[in-house]
């Protein structure tokens, strides 16, 4: 069964001999970098190696969460929620943003304080999270057969759909400008002295002086190229969706082995934090030292495979030449086969918190690679020793959520601007300065 079909996108048939700007990727991190870059007044070419959302930016939850969210990423996504609300009116397209709520529940003395401990993180913080009893999130939670001791309610987490969201976006950037051009990839950045000066597609050169790489899990092979590193690696996470529903639950429910979130269609999509599982390949152990404190910390949320991916990574450790086919071109749109036994498991636990889902129909299934960095927090940076170039990628599975905030974090950078957030998190040299990686919530 294929992944999720996005909304089309009517791209560009040819390309500009330069522009200001170059954006690697059209997912939702891309779409709205390029529309920001646009507000700013700069010529923007987006290239995207198969369809705008093809890959992980539509086959994502479809969550816009502050609940559990890393601390390092509390004031982005604080922005995110923000440019969410605001963002139908901007581009002037409903991508189904609703304020839903979110809950997630809790069944012991130390989950209660695990939960309390994270809520500190937003003390002097103006958020409306909050702590709430058994009675509470009984009511919050129609129809449902749990006996927590109570749970962790933020009522401004909301939910969008991710097959309209990031195509959404991309029109609205060509409406001010921007050249969306799919069916090309960017085969290498060019670089001399020390800066950009380009982006090589398959389809011919555009000069430019700024990059950003916003390709998910493509984008550590891009950057290789042009001699940046960046410790990722793919994880598979299997997604399911229901046929409509009547009666379930309105808000969105992080329960005990099951996520789930009513669809704009009147359906769920359901999911798990467990639904897991890394494909070894040779990144795997050139990155093991790095990844071992999240590994150690959550290692029941990741499932090790050995399978083709291995083969196909050394197939990638290869240097590839301004006119050779790469990688980007021979896989336009990742499609992974989805875990049914996973999604199975979490319907079934889901089923047993809400016997209304003893009706729901399966309507599909299917998988989405993941772009997961060591600490599990994203990388919004200046590449060292490369300027002009953006690198916006590793969201470990927080990207839709965060791709409004993201993708202004990464034009602000990419222009010099004063930054919203305080980027220092993000910088990619963290992983090489010395800094302690710190794994706080886990993908």
């Amino acid at each position: 069964m294929p992944g999720p079909t996005p909304d089309p996108v009517d791209g560009a048939a040819d390309l500009p001999a330069r522009a200001d700007a170059v954006i690697v990727g059209g997912g939702i991190i891309g779409a709205c970098a390029a529309l920001e870059l646009a507000e700013r007044g700069l010529s923007v070419v987006l290239c995207e190696k198969g369809v705008v959302a093809g890959e992980q930016s539509s086959r994502n939850w479809g969550w816009v969460r502050l609940t559990r969210r890393d601390p390092r990423e509390i004031d982005l996504m604080s922005l995110s929620i923000r440019l969410w609300g605001e963002l139908a009116e901007r581009i002037g397209a409903d991508v189904g943003y609703r304020r839903c709520g979110v809950v997630a529940p809790f069944f012991s003395e130390a989950e209660r304080e695990d939960a309390a401990a994270w809520l500190a993180h937003l003390d002097g913080r103006q958020h409306r999270v909050r702590l709430i009893d058994a009675a509470e999130t009984a009511r919050l939670t129609p129809g449902s057969t749990l006996k927590p001791l109570g749970a962790l309610h933020a009522p401004e987490d909301g939910r969008a759909e991710p097959q309209a969201a990031a195509p959404a976006v991309a029109r609205a950037a060509q409406a001010r400008g921007v050249r969306v051009v799919q069916g090309c990839a960017v085969r290498r950045i060019e670089t001399a002295g020390g800066r950009v000066t380009g982006a090589i597609t398959e389809r011919g050169r555009i000069a430019a002086p700024l990059v950003v790489t916003a390709g998910g899990v493509w984008t550590r092979l891009l950057l290789r190229d042009a001699g940046v590193t960046l410790p990722q690696l793919r994880i598979l996470n299997s997604v399911l969706r229901t046929a409509p529903l009547e009666h379930g639950p309105e808000i969105t429910v992080r329960g005990p082995g099951f996520s789930a979130r009513r669809r704009a269609d009147g359906g769920y999509t359901v999911s798990a934090l467990s639904a897991n599982i890394h494909a070894i390949t040779p990144d795997s152990f050139r990155f093991l030292p790095k990844y071992l404190p999240v590994l150690l910390k959550d290692w029941r949320s990741v499932t090790p495979r050995l399978d083709r991916s291995f083969i196909d990574g050394l197939a990638e450790l290869r240097r590839w030449g301004a006119d050779d086919e790469t990688p980007f071109e021979r896989v336009r749109t990742l499609d992974p086969a989805p875990d049914a036994a996973m999604t199975d498991r979490a319907l079934a636990r889901l089923t047993e918190a809400f016997p209304v889902f003893e009706r729901a129909k399966v309507a599909q299934r299917w998988g989405g690679m993941i772009d997961v960095t060591p600490d599990a927090v994203p990388v919004i940076s200046t590449a060292a020793g490369v300027e002009g170039l953006i690198v916006a990628s590793g969201f470990s599975g927080h990207g839709f959520g965060l791709g409004p905030a993201a993708g202004r974090l990464a034009a602000e950078l990419a222009t010099c601007a004063a930054p919203s957030v305080d980027p220092a998190p993000y910088r990619l040299s963290r992983f090489f300065d010395g800094s302690k990686i710190t794994p706080l919530t886990g993908i």
